[in-house]
């Protein structure tokens, strides 16, 4: 199966607590294309308390069985990327995940232990994603199954009766088991 593979770089936000008993927030900000040098967990703007983190990189792999959802995604107003985090705390937490996928970054979302954010898809891998597409992108035609029509007079070579025979039946076994 045809895949391309393409380093991005992943910024995050730290914002401060908003009460004196939260905790502060680390969200995905952005995806940069390339990847930038900047060593990972490397705080880059400190603004009144809310920081900008470059957390490093990873990579975004695109497959040709999925063309048809980065495809839905390419047509939606705004591409998107989604961005799995491990962690709150920007100077050891893991990126996970990067998708451009919007079911898969759907189900990311379910997992309780991931910081799941999405971010707007960078110009340039919008064109990278959208070629790839153009070059594997197959349309699977919707069939039908048809159901073959039941015949009552076929049970018996079909499998088990309709009625369980009194010896098949729970209480006819009870007592007679291993752990009675």
């Amino acid at each position: 199966m045809p895949e391309q593979i393409i380093r991005l770089g992943v910024l995050a936000l730290r914002r401060p607590p908003v009460t004196r008993w939260g905790q502060a927030q680390l969200q995905p900000l952005a995806v940069l294309m390339p990847e930038p040098a900047a060593a990972a967990h490397t705080r880059l703007l400190d603004d009144e308390g809310t920081q900008t983190w470059y957390l490093g990189g990873r990579d975004l792999a695109l497959w040709s069985g999925d063309t048809g959802h980065y495809r839905d995604n390419l047509e939606s107003d705004q591409p998107r990327i989604w961005v799995a985090l491990r962690g709150n705390d920007p100077a050891t937490s893991q990126i996970v995940r990067l998708t451009a996928d919007p079911y898969e970054g759907e189900g990311l979302s379910s997992d309780l232990d991931l910081i799941v954010g999405v971010v707007p898809m960078p110009d340039a891998l919008r064109a990278l994603t959208a070629d790839f597409v153009d070059r594997h992108h197959v349309e699977m035609p919707f069939k039908k199954r048809k159901r073959t029509a039941a015949n009552p007079a076929d049970d018996d070579e079909r499998g088990s009766p309709r009625v369980l025979q009194p010896g098949d039946k729970w209480e006819a076994t009870k007592g007679r088991g291993r752990f009675s």
